[in-house]
């Protein structure tokens, strides 16, 4: 039922036990109520569905990669890849860990498919050590 303020309210039915830990959670995290801890818990639980399930459901995130720089043009195969993909990368970071480690952090907004397949390469090039990816469904 949808009220004055635009909001649906509903009830759920949980194990106590999962109450107690949720709501042992929220307020240790400085919420002001469960109703925005739920709220948020949803937003995450769609962004993970759309992220993992959908080709061609709007996300956006950042893609953290970490390598190093032994590999013979490890570096330009990157930049290549970035380059094939330019139009859903929005930005890119570069952080130099050591003399021989880098990250990079590429902020990406598009079809979580594309993002994938982003990824993937990047992945699959010999010198790179962890891809590491986070998306929201904005």
């Amino acid at each position: 039922m949808q009220d004055k303020l635009g909001v649906v309210r509903f009830s759920v039915s949980l194990p106590p036990s999962l109450v107690d830990e949720f709501d042992s959670a929220w307020k240790s995290m400085n919420y002001e109520n469960r109703s925005k801890a739920v709220h948020d818990a949803m937003r995450t639980f769609i962004s993970e569905f759309k992220w993992t399930h959908g080709e061609k459901e709007h996300v956006a995130g950042a893609i953290l990669l970490l390598y190093y720089l032994d590999k013979p043009n490890l570096l330009k195969r990157i930049m290549e890849i970035q380059h094939k993909f330019r139009d859903i990368i929005s930005s890119t970071t570069h952080i130099h860990l050591e003399e021989d480690k880098c990250l990079e952090i590429i902020a990406v907004n598009g079809e979580a498919g594309e993002i994938r397949n982003l990824a993937q390469e990047l992945m699959a090039r010999k010198g790179v050590k962890q891809v590491k990816i986070s998306v929201v469904a904005p």
